[in-house]
């Protein structure tokens, strides 16, 4: 792993060693771009992974942030592209390591998934000798993973779905704990590692790291992006990889949770949403309504929990059970909930929202 040291740590003046990556050797305060080669597919053609790397001046940690594992999920990628325009080599400390788009087939298909429809972020630590999904996984782990000291992996809901910009962390994770406040998103979500997931790979090989959800997919929403970069540059300057001038204005401090809920259709119908994300709401507010789209009957929802709203449905017509409206929980509750609500409230926080 790469070392940690900073430009704080008496290395100001220091000239970093040439970076060395898949053959290729970066020098000290330049760019590189490496295409690295995964696979090939039905039509002959190579597969490969496309790497961007910033090369410090100075010495410094390595810092990797990846988009695009699933490849509709195209926030990230937005993301990557402005901090790769933004960040000046000859003013970095350390090594800043790009992967805009993981799953390059995907992406090209609008599609989550890869062409066997596999979910990449279910396949690490993945195999060289495996499906394809294994063979990409392995190479991220062995070329990306292995050379970082910190790590940044950036979603968006799933499709017909919105997030609020949030960053997920473990439990476990004390490092990943203080850079989260570093980067300062609205909302910071503890929630366990899900198996064969990036970010359970990437601490088991003792990396922790940092999963930014924004935004909806196929979708580009620049508020989502401009928290990224912002954050992720924040991110940077508390690793000591940059200095950031002082701000004039302070940082909204993020409200953290550990628990959340998707509140369900009573009925099928017309979704009439009430709340946006990112609303504070308490026990029993109403969210919208769902009406009967040929009659006159319709059916508030509300929320049994109080809390923040973190995510939310696209669509405008539902059917009974369908999630709506999801809702981090904050403070503690004045009344009990049923055991249902309950053991739905204390289930796996998903790493990104699949269709739940």
């Amino acid at each position: 792993m790469a070392s940690a040291a900073g430009p704080k740590d008496g290395k100001r003046a220091q000239t970093a060693a040439p970076f060395e990556f898949a053959g290729e050797t970066i020098a000290a305060g330049t760019r590189g771009e490496i295409e690295l080669p995964i696979s090939r597919v039905s039509s002959d053609h190579l597969i490969t992974l496309p790497v961007r790397i910033v090369h410090g001046k100075r010495p410094g940690p390595v810092l990797f942030v990846s988009a695009g594992i699933h490849g509709d999920e195209i926030t990230g990628v937005e993301v990557i592209r402005r901090l790769l325009k933004r960040i000046r080599p000859g003013k970095l400390a350390g090594t800043l390591l790009c992967v805009p788009i993981v799953n390059v087939l995907g992406f090209v298909g609008n599609s989550r998934y890869l062409p066997d429809r596999r979910d990449l972020n279910r396949c690490f630590p993945g195999a060289k000798s495996g499906s394809l999904a294994g063979q990409l996984a392995s190479t991220f782990r062995t070329e990306i993973i292995a050379r970082a000291d910190f790590g940044i992996d950036l979603h968006s809901a799933a499709i017909h779905r919105t997030n609020l910009p949030q960053l997920r962390i473990s439990p476990d994770s004390p490092r990943a704990h203080a850079l989260a406040a570093a980067f300062s998103p609205p909302a910071i979500i503890v929630s366990p590692l899900r198996e064969k997931s990036l970010r359970a790979t990437a601490l088991e090989t003792g990396v922790e790291m940092l999963l930014y959800e924004a935004g909806e997919a196929l979708r580009f929403d620049d508020f989502s992006i401009r928290v990224g970069v912002n954050g992720i540059v924040r991110v940077m300057a508390a690793m000591d990889m940059l200095s950031l001038k002082p701000r004039k204005q302070a940082i909204a401090k993020p409200v953290e949770s550990s628990k959340s809920l998707w509140i369900r259709a009573p009925r099928g119908g017309s979704w009439l949403i009430g709340v946006k994300a990112g609303r504070f709401v308490q026990p029993g507010a109403k969210l919208g309504i769902v009406a009967n789209p040929v009659g006159l009957e319709e059916e508030a929802v509300t929320t049994p929990i109080g809390g923040i709203v973190i995510g939310h449905s696209r669509l405008g017509v539902v059917n009974q059970g369908d999630a709506l409206v999801h809702i981090a929980e904050l403070g503690e509750r004045s009344e009990p909930l049923d055991e249902a609500t309950e053991a739905r409230l204390g289930g796996a926080m998903l790493d990104e929202d699949e269709i739940v």
